[in-house]
């Protein structure tokens, strides 16, 4: 394709892309297909010969996009958000255009040093103290895994990494009942062994409880374990419940093991002051994880990690084989020092690009706008009769169910999970469930950039619409 046929179809694809932000509203939010009916649509070999830009565009539009789940529509209620914008969709067109691997400052300086200073950034945004500096990876559970072998190879004074598990064996994670089930997967990844992850219970609001993390420490301790790290929760998955993270960090400390805060969802709220007493005693984590691609306006992927300890991280990652040193690397950063990969993108432009084009406040308008509406959404539980809300709601997420007299418990299941599919099929909003307490839970999650009072008034009332069917 010479530059200037790139030229007119770029003009067509970025009118295709204004159009579409502005009309996704209209479109189904999720697609009328079956498994397979992409699938028998397309050819089941490569073309032999080249085809013009124009077929690639046509059956884009025609097979492609019908096809697709619309996360940025505003009628998404579903799972958390997969949040894009306009200045971070024009970022990721300029990252893909340069086409740079980033992984060291040699192999790309600007985007190692705009990387440091977008972090930064974030890290003021956030009210976090200077001592933590951050890396951007691909999502939160890569960022786990990294948190999980940190704390491994501080637990075995680098042992593990070096001779294999077995200089590590005896090695314990604790996290919440609710914990998300990357932090199961990252276990399993990091040698530790599902068997030595210990699932503390939480309380009524589903946030673990202090007392029984320190008992099941001090079992372990008491059998010759030997507890390596602890991941607290602002934000859980199902409910967004908070754990208690100053009563956690001060265990953590008493007992010299590695804290990390998973505030994967709920970390952009921290950028709000009214909201930051939800993150009392973030500061004294060794390790937190935010996604500004749920939250914060940034297209996937892109995760910001904060640790206290660089060097820590480094003595984790680093490897430097003869034929990546450079004459800059002691005076520089490398990021790909700072994770499991080595090849990075250049994610922090389309990060930049957002922190500038909204500014804190706009940023902060848009979440006290999504708290807001979620408050209110409560609220309209709450005055109904035949709903109950079954957690809190600190922040864009409302879980509750349909709750009619004289119903047992698998009777109410069964009714919610026929009303979680009645209104899905609309096909005008999308919500999804979950279980807590062993009860089925509908989770109604409001946090798109596009979503207004309108969208949420309209699901409740294709909610209320479908329980009266019921």
């Amino acid at each position: 394709m010479h530059p200037e046929e790139f030229r007119r179809h770029g003009h067509e694809l970025v009118d295709w892309m204004a159009d579409y932000l502005s009309g996704v509203g209209d479109l189904p939010v999720t697609p009328a297909v079956r498994p397979g009916d992409i699938r028998r649509r397309l050819p089941t070999s490569p073309p032999d010969q080249g085809e013009p830009f124009a077929a690639l565009f046509g059956d884009f539009r025609d097979l492609i996009v019908p096809g697709m789940t619309h996360w940025n529509h505003p009628g998404w209620f579903a799972y958390f958000p997969c949040n894009n914008s306009p200045p971070a969709i024009l970022g990721e067109m300029l990252t893909a255009a340069m086409g740079a691997q980033c992984m060291s400052w040699a192999t790309s300086p600007a985007a190692t040093e705009l990387e440091q200073v977008a972090m930064d950034w974030l890290r003021q945004m956030l009210g976090l103290p200077q001592e933590f500096v951050g890396v951007i990876q691909d999502t939160a559970s890569t960022a786990a895994l990294v948190a999980l072998l940190s704390a491994r190879e501080r637990a075995t004074g680098g042992a593990a990494g070096r001779r294999g598990m077995d200089a590590g064996l005896g090695l314990t994670v604790y996290a919440s009942r609710e914990a998300h089930s990357s932090i199961d997967k990252g276990v399993k990844l990091a040698g530790y062994g599902l068997d030595r992850l210990r699932r503390i219970p939480g309380d009524a609001a589903f946030a673990l409880d202090p007392a029984a993390l320190e008992r099941a420490i001090q079992e372990d301790v008491a059998a010759g374990l030997k507890p390596a790290c602890v991941v607290a929760s602002i934000g859980t998955t199902s409910s967004t419940a908070v754990d208690p993270v100053p009563a956690i960090a001060a265990i953590c400390r008493r007992h010299g093991i590695w804290l990390h805060v998973d505030a994967a969802y709920a970390g952009a709220a921290a950028i709000v002051p009214e909201l930051r007493g939800y993150f009392a005693g973030m500061e004294a984590a060794d390790s937190i994880v935010l996604n500004p691609h749920k939250w914060l306006l940034t297209n996937f992927d892109c995760t910001a990690y904060y640790v206290r300890d660089r060097d820590a991280l480094l003595s984790t990652f680093s490897i430097t084989p003869e034929y990546l040193r450079t004459a800059h690397d002691a005076e520089v950063v490398n990021y790909r020092d700072w994770g499991i990969q080595l090849g990075r993108r250049f994610r922090a432009l389309k990060l930049w690009f957002v922190i500038r084009s909204y500014g804190v406040e706009g940023l902060r308008a848009i979440i006290r706008r999504h708290v807001a509406l979620a408050a209110e959404l409560a609220g309209w539980v709450d005055q109904s009769a035949d709903f109950e809300r079954v957690a809190p709601v600190p922040f864009g997420l409302v879980c509750f169910r349909y709750r009619p007299v004289g119903k047992s418990e698998k009777e109410l299941d069964g009714l919610n999970e026929r009303l979680l599919a009645e209104v899905n099929a609309t096909r005008r909003v999308c919500l999804t469930h979950t279980r807590l307490g062993g009860r089925y839970v509908i989770r109604m999650v409001i946090g798109q950039r596009a979503t207004e009072r309108e969208h949420v008034v309209e699901a409740w009332k294709l909610i209320r619409e479908a329980a009266a069917r019921l």
